[in-house]
């Protein structure tokens, strides 16, 4: 075992912080120019976390820069008080769908298993215990009946459904997901949220970008709002009004008439 797997096993075993990611004055910039400026968060454990802002935003790129995969101009990052490194077998990731190539010929059941390779390391091949996890995880999303179907034989929503399947197989103490909702049916939306709720009731942290303000208040615990730097951060109650919406989307009327529905929503409870 590294000093890292021991590290992250550690605190998997002690007593959950109350701090899941903590991000200090984060700055990413391509080609220069400012994505995402002066970023700072602190992110609790064991909630469902959205991350909400207009396109163009830098919701993806934050999500990005915490997970590593793209490089900061200043700043860090920590997950439960450690670096990136030490944390990393601690982290399950749910990329945008549009993003993975879906003709890579390899089945639904290989797709799981790869969230096993962490636990395993480079030299050894999934198991019988391996397979039935997967399978297991592929239950959890309804989507066991399609192991063997070769992923690009799949509709989107089932194909949203297989990546949260590869996601849970990694056993994380956090999930980052970009865009999980977006595009699917309305029975895979349902699915994907109660599986979001089982995920926080096992004392799980769910980090996700999103895009629906009419739906943000009945997904989401904590929410942050952000255009380029973080406009709010904090539980939905406190955070998601219409005068911190007005100011993340500026006078977009069409968005902010949304936005108005959204919070009555939310005050409504």
């Amino acid at each position: 075992m590294t000093a890292s797997s021991a590290s992250a096993d550690a605190v998997k075993s002690a007593a959950p912080p109350r701090t899941a990611v903590e991000v200090h004055d984060v700055t990413v910039a391509y080609h220069r120019r400012p994505v995402i400026w002066d970023v700072d968060l602190t992110l609790p454990a064991g909630r469902l976390i959205g991350i909400v802002g207009p396109n163009g935003a830098g919701k993806t790129t934050l999500l990005k820069a915490i997970l590593g995969l793209v490089p900061l101009a200043s700043g860090r990052i920590e997950i439960f008080g450690r670096s990136l490194d030490d944390a990393r077998s601690m982290i399950g990731y749910v990329p945008q769908r549009e993003t993975v190539d879906w003709d890579f010929p390899v089945s639904v059941l290989d797709v799981v298993l790869m969230g096993r390779y962490g636990r395993l390391g480079w030299i050894r091949r999934p198991g019988r215990a391996d397979r039935a996890a997967a399978m297991e995880c592929l239950r959890q999303v309804g989507m066991a009946d399609y192991h063997g179907r070769q992923i690009s034989q799949l509709s989107g929503g089932q194909q949203q459904r297989v990546f949260l399947a590869r996601a849970l197989a990694q056993d994380a103490v956090v999930y980052f997901m970009d865009e999980p909702l977006a595009g699917v049916d309305a029975a895979t939306e349902s699915a994907v949220i109660e599986l979001l709720r089982t995920l926080r009731s096992a004392g799980k942290t769910v980090v996700a970008v999103h895009h629906d303000l009419q739906t943000v208040a009945d997904t989401f615990d904590h929410v942050v709002l952000l255009n380029m730097r973080v406009v709010a951060s904090g539980p939905i109650a406190e955070v998601f009004t219409r005068d911190n919406l007005q100011k993340t989307y500026g006078g977009r009327l069409t968005l902010l008439d949304e936005a108005a529905e959204a919070v009555r929503r939310a005050a409504r409870g």
